[in-house]
C-alpha cells in the first residue's frame, strides 16, 4: 500500500489526497488557523489519518491516532516510523474493516450509549456481508458448532448482592450465544432490582476469550444480527448497571471479553490479565459495544490503535490508560 504522507496546511487545503486508506499527517504546523480549517475536513476524511510528531494536544485530537507525545490522543512509541509501518501494513490487509472503524468511532464519539451502539452495529452486519469476513471465513475453514452447556453462566444471590460467573471454562468462556442469552437473563434480573449490586467474574483459565469462533458465520442474516446484537446483547445491561456493577478479569480478555467489561462502573484485573482486539484481522470491528465502551475509558485514538494492531495489552498499560481501574 502507498503510504500518503501530508502536513496539516496540506490536508486542510488539498482538494484531492489520493486513494491511499491511511494518511501520515506531520503536527509541525499546527497554527490555529489550519486548525480551524481542518477540524471538519479531519472528521469527514475518506480515509485513516495518523499523526506524527509532539504537536499540541488540540491537533492530535484532531486526527484518528496520533504516534508521539501530544496527549491523551497520543500513542507513546520508541520508533514512530517502525510503528507507522506496522499500522500501515494492517490497514492495507484489510482497508474496509479498518476505514469503517475509523469512521464508526468518529460518528460515535459523542452519541448517547445506545445510539452508538446502534451505528456499531449496524457497520459490523455490513462487514459481515463483505470480501475481507468472507476472505477469513474461507481461509477458517468449516467448524462443528459448540455443544450445548448445562449451564453457561452462574447466578448466585446473597442479599443485595448477584453474583455472576461465566460459566464454559472448557471454551474459555467464549462470548457465543448460549453464554450470551444466560448472561442477558442474569443482568436484566439485576436490572429490575434497583437495590442490587452485581459482581461479574468468570471460572476457568480465562475470563471471556471473545466471540465463540465456531459461531461466526451462522447468523441467517444480517438484520437479525443486528437486532440479535443490539437488542439481545449484554452490553446495553452493562452500561445500565454501570454504577452498581463491578467486573473481576483475568487471564486473557479477548473481543468481547474486554468490550463489555469497559462499560462497567468498577473494573479490576488480575496481574495475569491479558487485552486484545482481534476483529480487524477478521474483516470486522468490535461488535460487542467496544467501539461504545472503550473510547469512553481510553479515548478513540486508544482504541483504533489497539484494534488496528491487534496487539496484547498487559495488565499495567490497561490501568495506566484507564482501561481498568485497579
Amino acid at each position: 500500500m502507498d503510504l500518503l504522507r501530508t502536513s496539516l496546511p496540506e490536508l486542510a487545503d488539498a482538494l484531492d489526497l489520493g486513494d491511499a486508506p491511511l494518511a501520515a499527517v506531520e503536527l509541525d504546523d499546527a497554527s490555529p488557523a489550519v486548525l480551524e480549517r481542518i477540524a471538519t475536513r479531519a472528521r469527514d476524511a475518506d480515509r485513516i489519518l495518523i499523526g506524527l510528531g509532539d504537536g499540541p494536544p488540540e491537533a492530535a485530537d484532531l486526527l484518528d491516532l496520533t504516534l508521539g507525545n501530544a496527549g491523551s490522543a497520543s500513542i507513546p512509541v520508541d520508533d514512530p516510523e517502525t510503528e507507522l509501518a506496522a499500522l500501515a501494513d494492517a490497514v492495507r490487509r484489510n482497508p474496509q474493516a479498518s476505514l469503517v472503524l475509523a469512521q464508526v468511532l468518529r460518528a460515535s464519539e459523542h452519541l448517547p450509549v445506545p445510539a452508538a451502539l446502534d451505528v456499531e452495529s449496524l457497520a459490523y452486519s455490513t462487514l459481515l456481508g463483505g470480501p475481507e469476513f468472507a476472505r477469513w471465513l474461507d481461509e477458517r475453514g468449516p467448524r462443528p458448532l459448540p455443544p450445548d452447556a448445562e449451564h453457561p453462566v452462574l447466578a448466585e444471590r446473597d442479599g443485595d448482592l448477584l453474583h455472576v460467573t461465566l460459566n464454559r471454562p472448557e471454551r474459555r468462556n467464549a462470548y457465543g450465544r448460549q453464554l450470551r442469552d444466560a448472561l442477558v437473563e442474569a443482568l436484566t434480573i439485576a436490572v429490575h432490582a434497583p437495590d442490587v449490586r452485581v459482581l461479574l467474574d468468570g471460572a476457568g483459565p480465562a475470563f471471556c476469550s471473545g466471540g465463540d469462533l465456531a459461531e461466526f458465520g451462522t447468523t441467517p442474516d444480517l438484520v437479525s444480527a443486528h437486532l440479535i446484537r443490539t437488542r439481545g446483547g449484554a452490553g446495553r445491561l452493562v452500561h445500565a448497571l454501570r454504577d452498581r456493577i463491578e467486573v473481576r478479569l483475568h487471564g486473557a480478555c479477548v473481543g468481547a471479553g474486554l468490550e463489555l467489561p469497559a462499560f462497567a462502573g468498577t473494573v479490576r484485573a488480575a496481574s495475569d490479565t491479558v487485552f486484545r482486539l482481534p476483529e480487524i484481522a477478521m474483516g470486522l470491528i468490535p461488535g460487542a459495544g467496544g467501539t461504545v465502551s472503550l473510547p469512553r475509558r481510553i479515548g478513540r485514538h486508544r482504541t483504533l490503535y489497539l484494534a488496528l494492531t491487534g496487539r496484547p495489552m498487559d495488565a499495567a498499560t490497561a490501568r495506566e490508560w484507564g482501561m481498568v481501574d485497579a
